[in-house]
């Protein structure tokens, strides 16, 4: 981190540590890889020209090699994001359909099963509201810790576990009652 503030050209070893995390984010949060790619370099765009002014605030508590950079950076691409989505709305667009695969699954059943499984998963991920939907993907995509989570959302690491907690309570829920 000091390295990169010190000499911009340094910041590529941050970019290459969190890159893939930051783009996993963008990709739940905005199901689409293309914006998501987009929003990943916007947000490591916006963080190399404010990283002069980022200030660490990790406590000598929070133990050996702590840093406060993964948060500031994932409130960032929260940012970015909300402000595609704001874009989205202004302007629709209709996107391209994926082409096909060319060869064919070998089991097809099993892999037809598998897909409408995943996407009534995503589908109930998608219907939570965007907090608990983002608490989600924070703790299990990127793996965020608790305390990381409510740096990125803004609140309490009381207020994370419950959003959580419900979350997946509404997950399980929707996909019961797809079940029925």
């Amino acid at each position: 981190m000091e390295a990169a503030q010190a000499d911009p050209a340094r910041f590529e070893a941050l970019y290459r540590k969190y890159v893939a995390q930051v783009y996993s984010y963008a990709v739940y949060e905005l199901r689409d890889r293309h914006d998501a790619e987009d929003a990943t370099e916007r947000t490591f765009l916006a963080a190399l020209a404010h990283l002069p002014r980022f200030e660490e605030r990790a406590r000598p508590e929070d133990g050996e090699g702590a840093s406060t950079f993964r948060v500031w950076l994932f409130r960032i691409a929260r940012n970015v994001v909300a402000e595609r989505r704001r874009s989205r709305h202004r302007r629709p667009e209709a996107p391209l359909e994926a082409a096909a695969d060319l060869a064919a699954p070998i089991d097809v059943e099993a892999d037809v099963t598998r897909r409408d499984e995943a996407r009534a998963a995503l589908g109930a991920i998608g219907r939570l509201s965007g907090d608990r939907r983002r608490a989600l993907v924070l703790r299990f995509v990127d793996e965020m810790s608790t305390a990381e989570i409510a740096g990125v959302l803004g609140r309490s690491e009381g207020a994370v576990r419950v959003l959580i907690h419900r979350a997946l309570r509404n997950v399980a829920r929707d996909l019961g009652e797809r079940e029925r």
